[in-house]
């Protein structure tokens, strides 16, 4: 095997998505905990300078104990390198989560056991399953009150349309959760509940449920129910299949408590054993395979302002194929011009390192000033264009004003650069001299807002319009485009890339529109290819 090809195989590239509230962010310090990332995880609702999760860099984050912006951490474990995309759970934010999920090779599914399938979790499992993405749940707070752990898999079952296997089952629930028994490996593991910020070192391990030594650790009717139950699950679910799950058919479940520990180390095994290796990509020209020789990556993320002392802006690049060198030239394909990579950077959330060298499926910062955009490909000099990431119409329309009229121009640069990041859609209008503001949740405006104010010292403020909704205009016919962005010059503006988008003030004016104007295409959903 090539040095290539035992680097890539090396690579786990994955994402973790759930609902608001189902643990993420603390499962995501776990998993740094178990890799020796971080020493002492940071609980996300803690006071003064604990309320800092790791994966929560950004100020409006620590303060509302919330993620609203994906993040990268790569971190060594069981001599695999993991890549981990952390993804905000909230809805408002979900355009940046499918964007992500272009960039990983696999999922972890985060399900509350009390709560169970939530409306968020369903629509981003959607969206991995249109991408035959390979999943592994972990349904978490087991030492809560919780439903039964067979009508959470008939949940999963019925709600997802996926198989399901567990590969570990609880101990308990509850004040009485003591644990979890592997079922792929035939151990027990119990673990201090008393160490929450520690990586606990109490592991157990037995031969199998007959083991005697199970008689002295676990109490007669917590291992009378543990062989009842082990004994039907292995009746009634279907024994872990390795292919099904890398197709996205089969979900292999770990039960656990994250904020405990309990059940992180057997799911971070299970992903080093498991979880696939760096996969094809999708382009217009070719599949892109990782071992091909020649690197090549696209911009699925801009970040600004990730260091306050700096303006700055980093371009999250997901590498495709072949063996990147620090300093080596890269050709961004939409400008044709060619970048000197000095200065790449390896993450952990906001801290970075430079990057000596990186291999296909690790993720790359490169700091640029406006010159990359979301979708842009990177290649050694092949035209490539990759596919599959999505700008969707915004739900929500508002008009930003800044509190000070002098300082317009500051936050119109501020919206733009918001808007390269993807954090919402920006139009200026054709006429007038407002900015319009898109986003999909409400939420993103008070964000935004914070964002403008704290980063770029713009108070502004962002008011109700007579507007309902932006579509992207296409057509094949070049003439009419023109002629129809004449004739309607009042409802036109422009992207933050140049592109025209009709402004909607209700469903009659864009019924009308497209009724009048058969030849253009009113674009809701708008791939970012180049």
């Amino acid at each position: 095997m090539s040095v290539l090809s035992a680097e890539i195989a090396r690579r786990r590239t994955f994402a973790i998505i759930s609902h608001p509230d189902a643990g993420k962010t603390t499962l995501t310090e776990k998993l740094l905990l178990f890799g020796g990332a971080i020493q002492l995880a940071g609980a996300v609702k803690a006071r003064g300078e604990q309320r800092r999760a790791h994966s929560d860099w950004m100020k409006v984050e620590r303060e509302r104990g919330i993620s609203v912006t994906a993040s990268v951490m790569t971190f060594d474990y069981d001599e695999k390198t993991f890549n981990l995309l952390d993804t905000p759970g909230h809805e408002d934010f979900s355009e940046d989560t499918f964007r992500v999920l272009t960039a990983v090779d696999s999922v972890v599914m985060v399900i509350d056991a009390a709560r169970g399938i939530q409306a968020q979790t369903k629509k981003l499992f959607e969206v991995c399953r249109l991408r035959d993405m390979p999943i592994i749940t972990f349904i978490n707070k087991m030492d809560r009150e919780a439903q039964d752990p067979f009508d959470l898999l008939d949940e999963i079952e019925q709600t997802l349309q996926i198989e399901v296997t567990p590969a570990s089952w609880p101990i308990g629930m509850g004040s009485g959760f003591l644990g979890c028994y592997d079922l792929m490996g035939d151990q027990l593991l119990l673990m201090d509940k008393g160490s929450r910020g520690e990586k606990p070192h109490q592991v157990e391990t037995c031969s199998g449920l007959d083991d005697p030594k199970l008689d002295k650790l676990l109490p007669d009717h917590a291992l009378s129910d543990l062989r009842d139950q082990v004994e039907m699950v292995r009746g009634l679910c279907p024994e872990f299949d390795e292919s099904a799950y890398l197709a996205g058919n089969l979900s292999p479940v770990f039960f656990g408590s994250a904020i405990n520990s309990f059940g992180v180390s057997e799911l971070i095994s299970g992903l080093a054993r498991h979880a696939p290796a760096p996969r094809p990509q999708p382009a217009i020209e070719r599949k892109i395979l990782p071992e091909d020789d020649k690197v090549s990556g696209f911009v699925f993320k801009i970040q600004a302002n990730m260091d306050p002392r700096h303006r700055d802006r980093i371009a999250f690049v997901r590498l495709c194929s072949g063996h990147f060198k620090r300093g080596m030239k890269l050709k961004n394909v939409r400008t044709e011009k060619h970048l000197a990579l000095h200065n790449a950077v390896l993450f952990l959330a906001r801290d970075r390192e430079l990057a000596a060298e990186a291999w296909a499926g690790d993720i790359i910062g490169i700091p640029n000033h406006g010159n990359l955009h979301i979708g842009d490909a990177l290649t050694e000099g092949e035209v490539l264009r990759f596919t599959g990431l999505p700008s969707f119409a915004p739900e929500h329309l508002r008009a930003a004003r800044p509190e000070d009229p002098m300082r317009a121009k500051h936050m119109g640069r501020a919206l733009q650069q918001l808007a390269e990041e993807g954090a919402a859609s920006v139009f200026k209008p054709r006429v007038g001299s407002d900015w319009i503001v898109g986003a999909v949740g409400v939420l993103q405006f008070e964000v935004m807002a914070d964002r403008i104010r704290t980063e770029y010292d713009v108070p502004a403020r962002f008011e109700s319009t007579s507007l309902i909704t932006a579509r992207w205009l296409e057509s094949d016919d070049e003439g009419k485009l023109k002629d129809f962005v004449r004739k309607n010059e009042g409802s036109i503006a422009d992207d933050h890339r140049g592109h025209p988008v009709f402004l909607a003030r209700n469903a009659w004016h864009l019924d009308r529109a497209q009724e009048d104007w058969p030849d253009i295409r009113f674009v809701n959903t708008k791939e970012q290819t180049i």
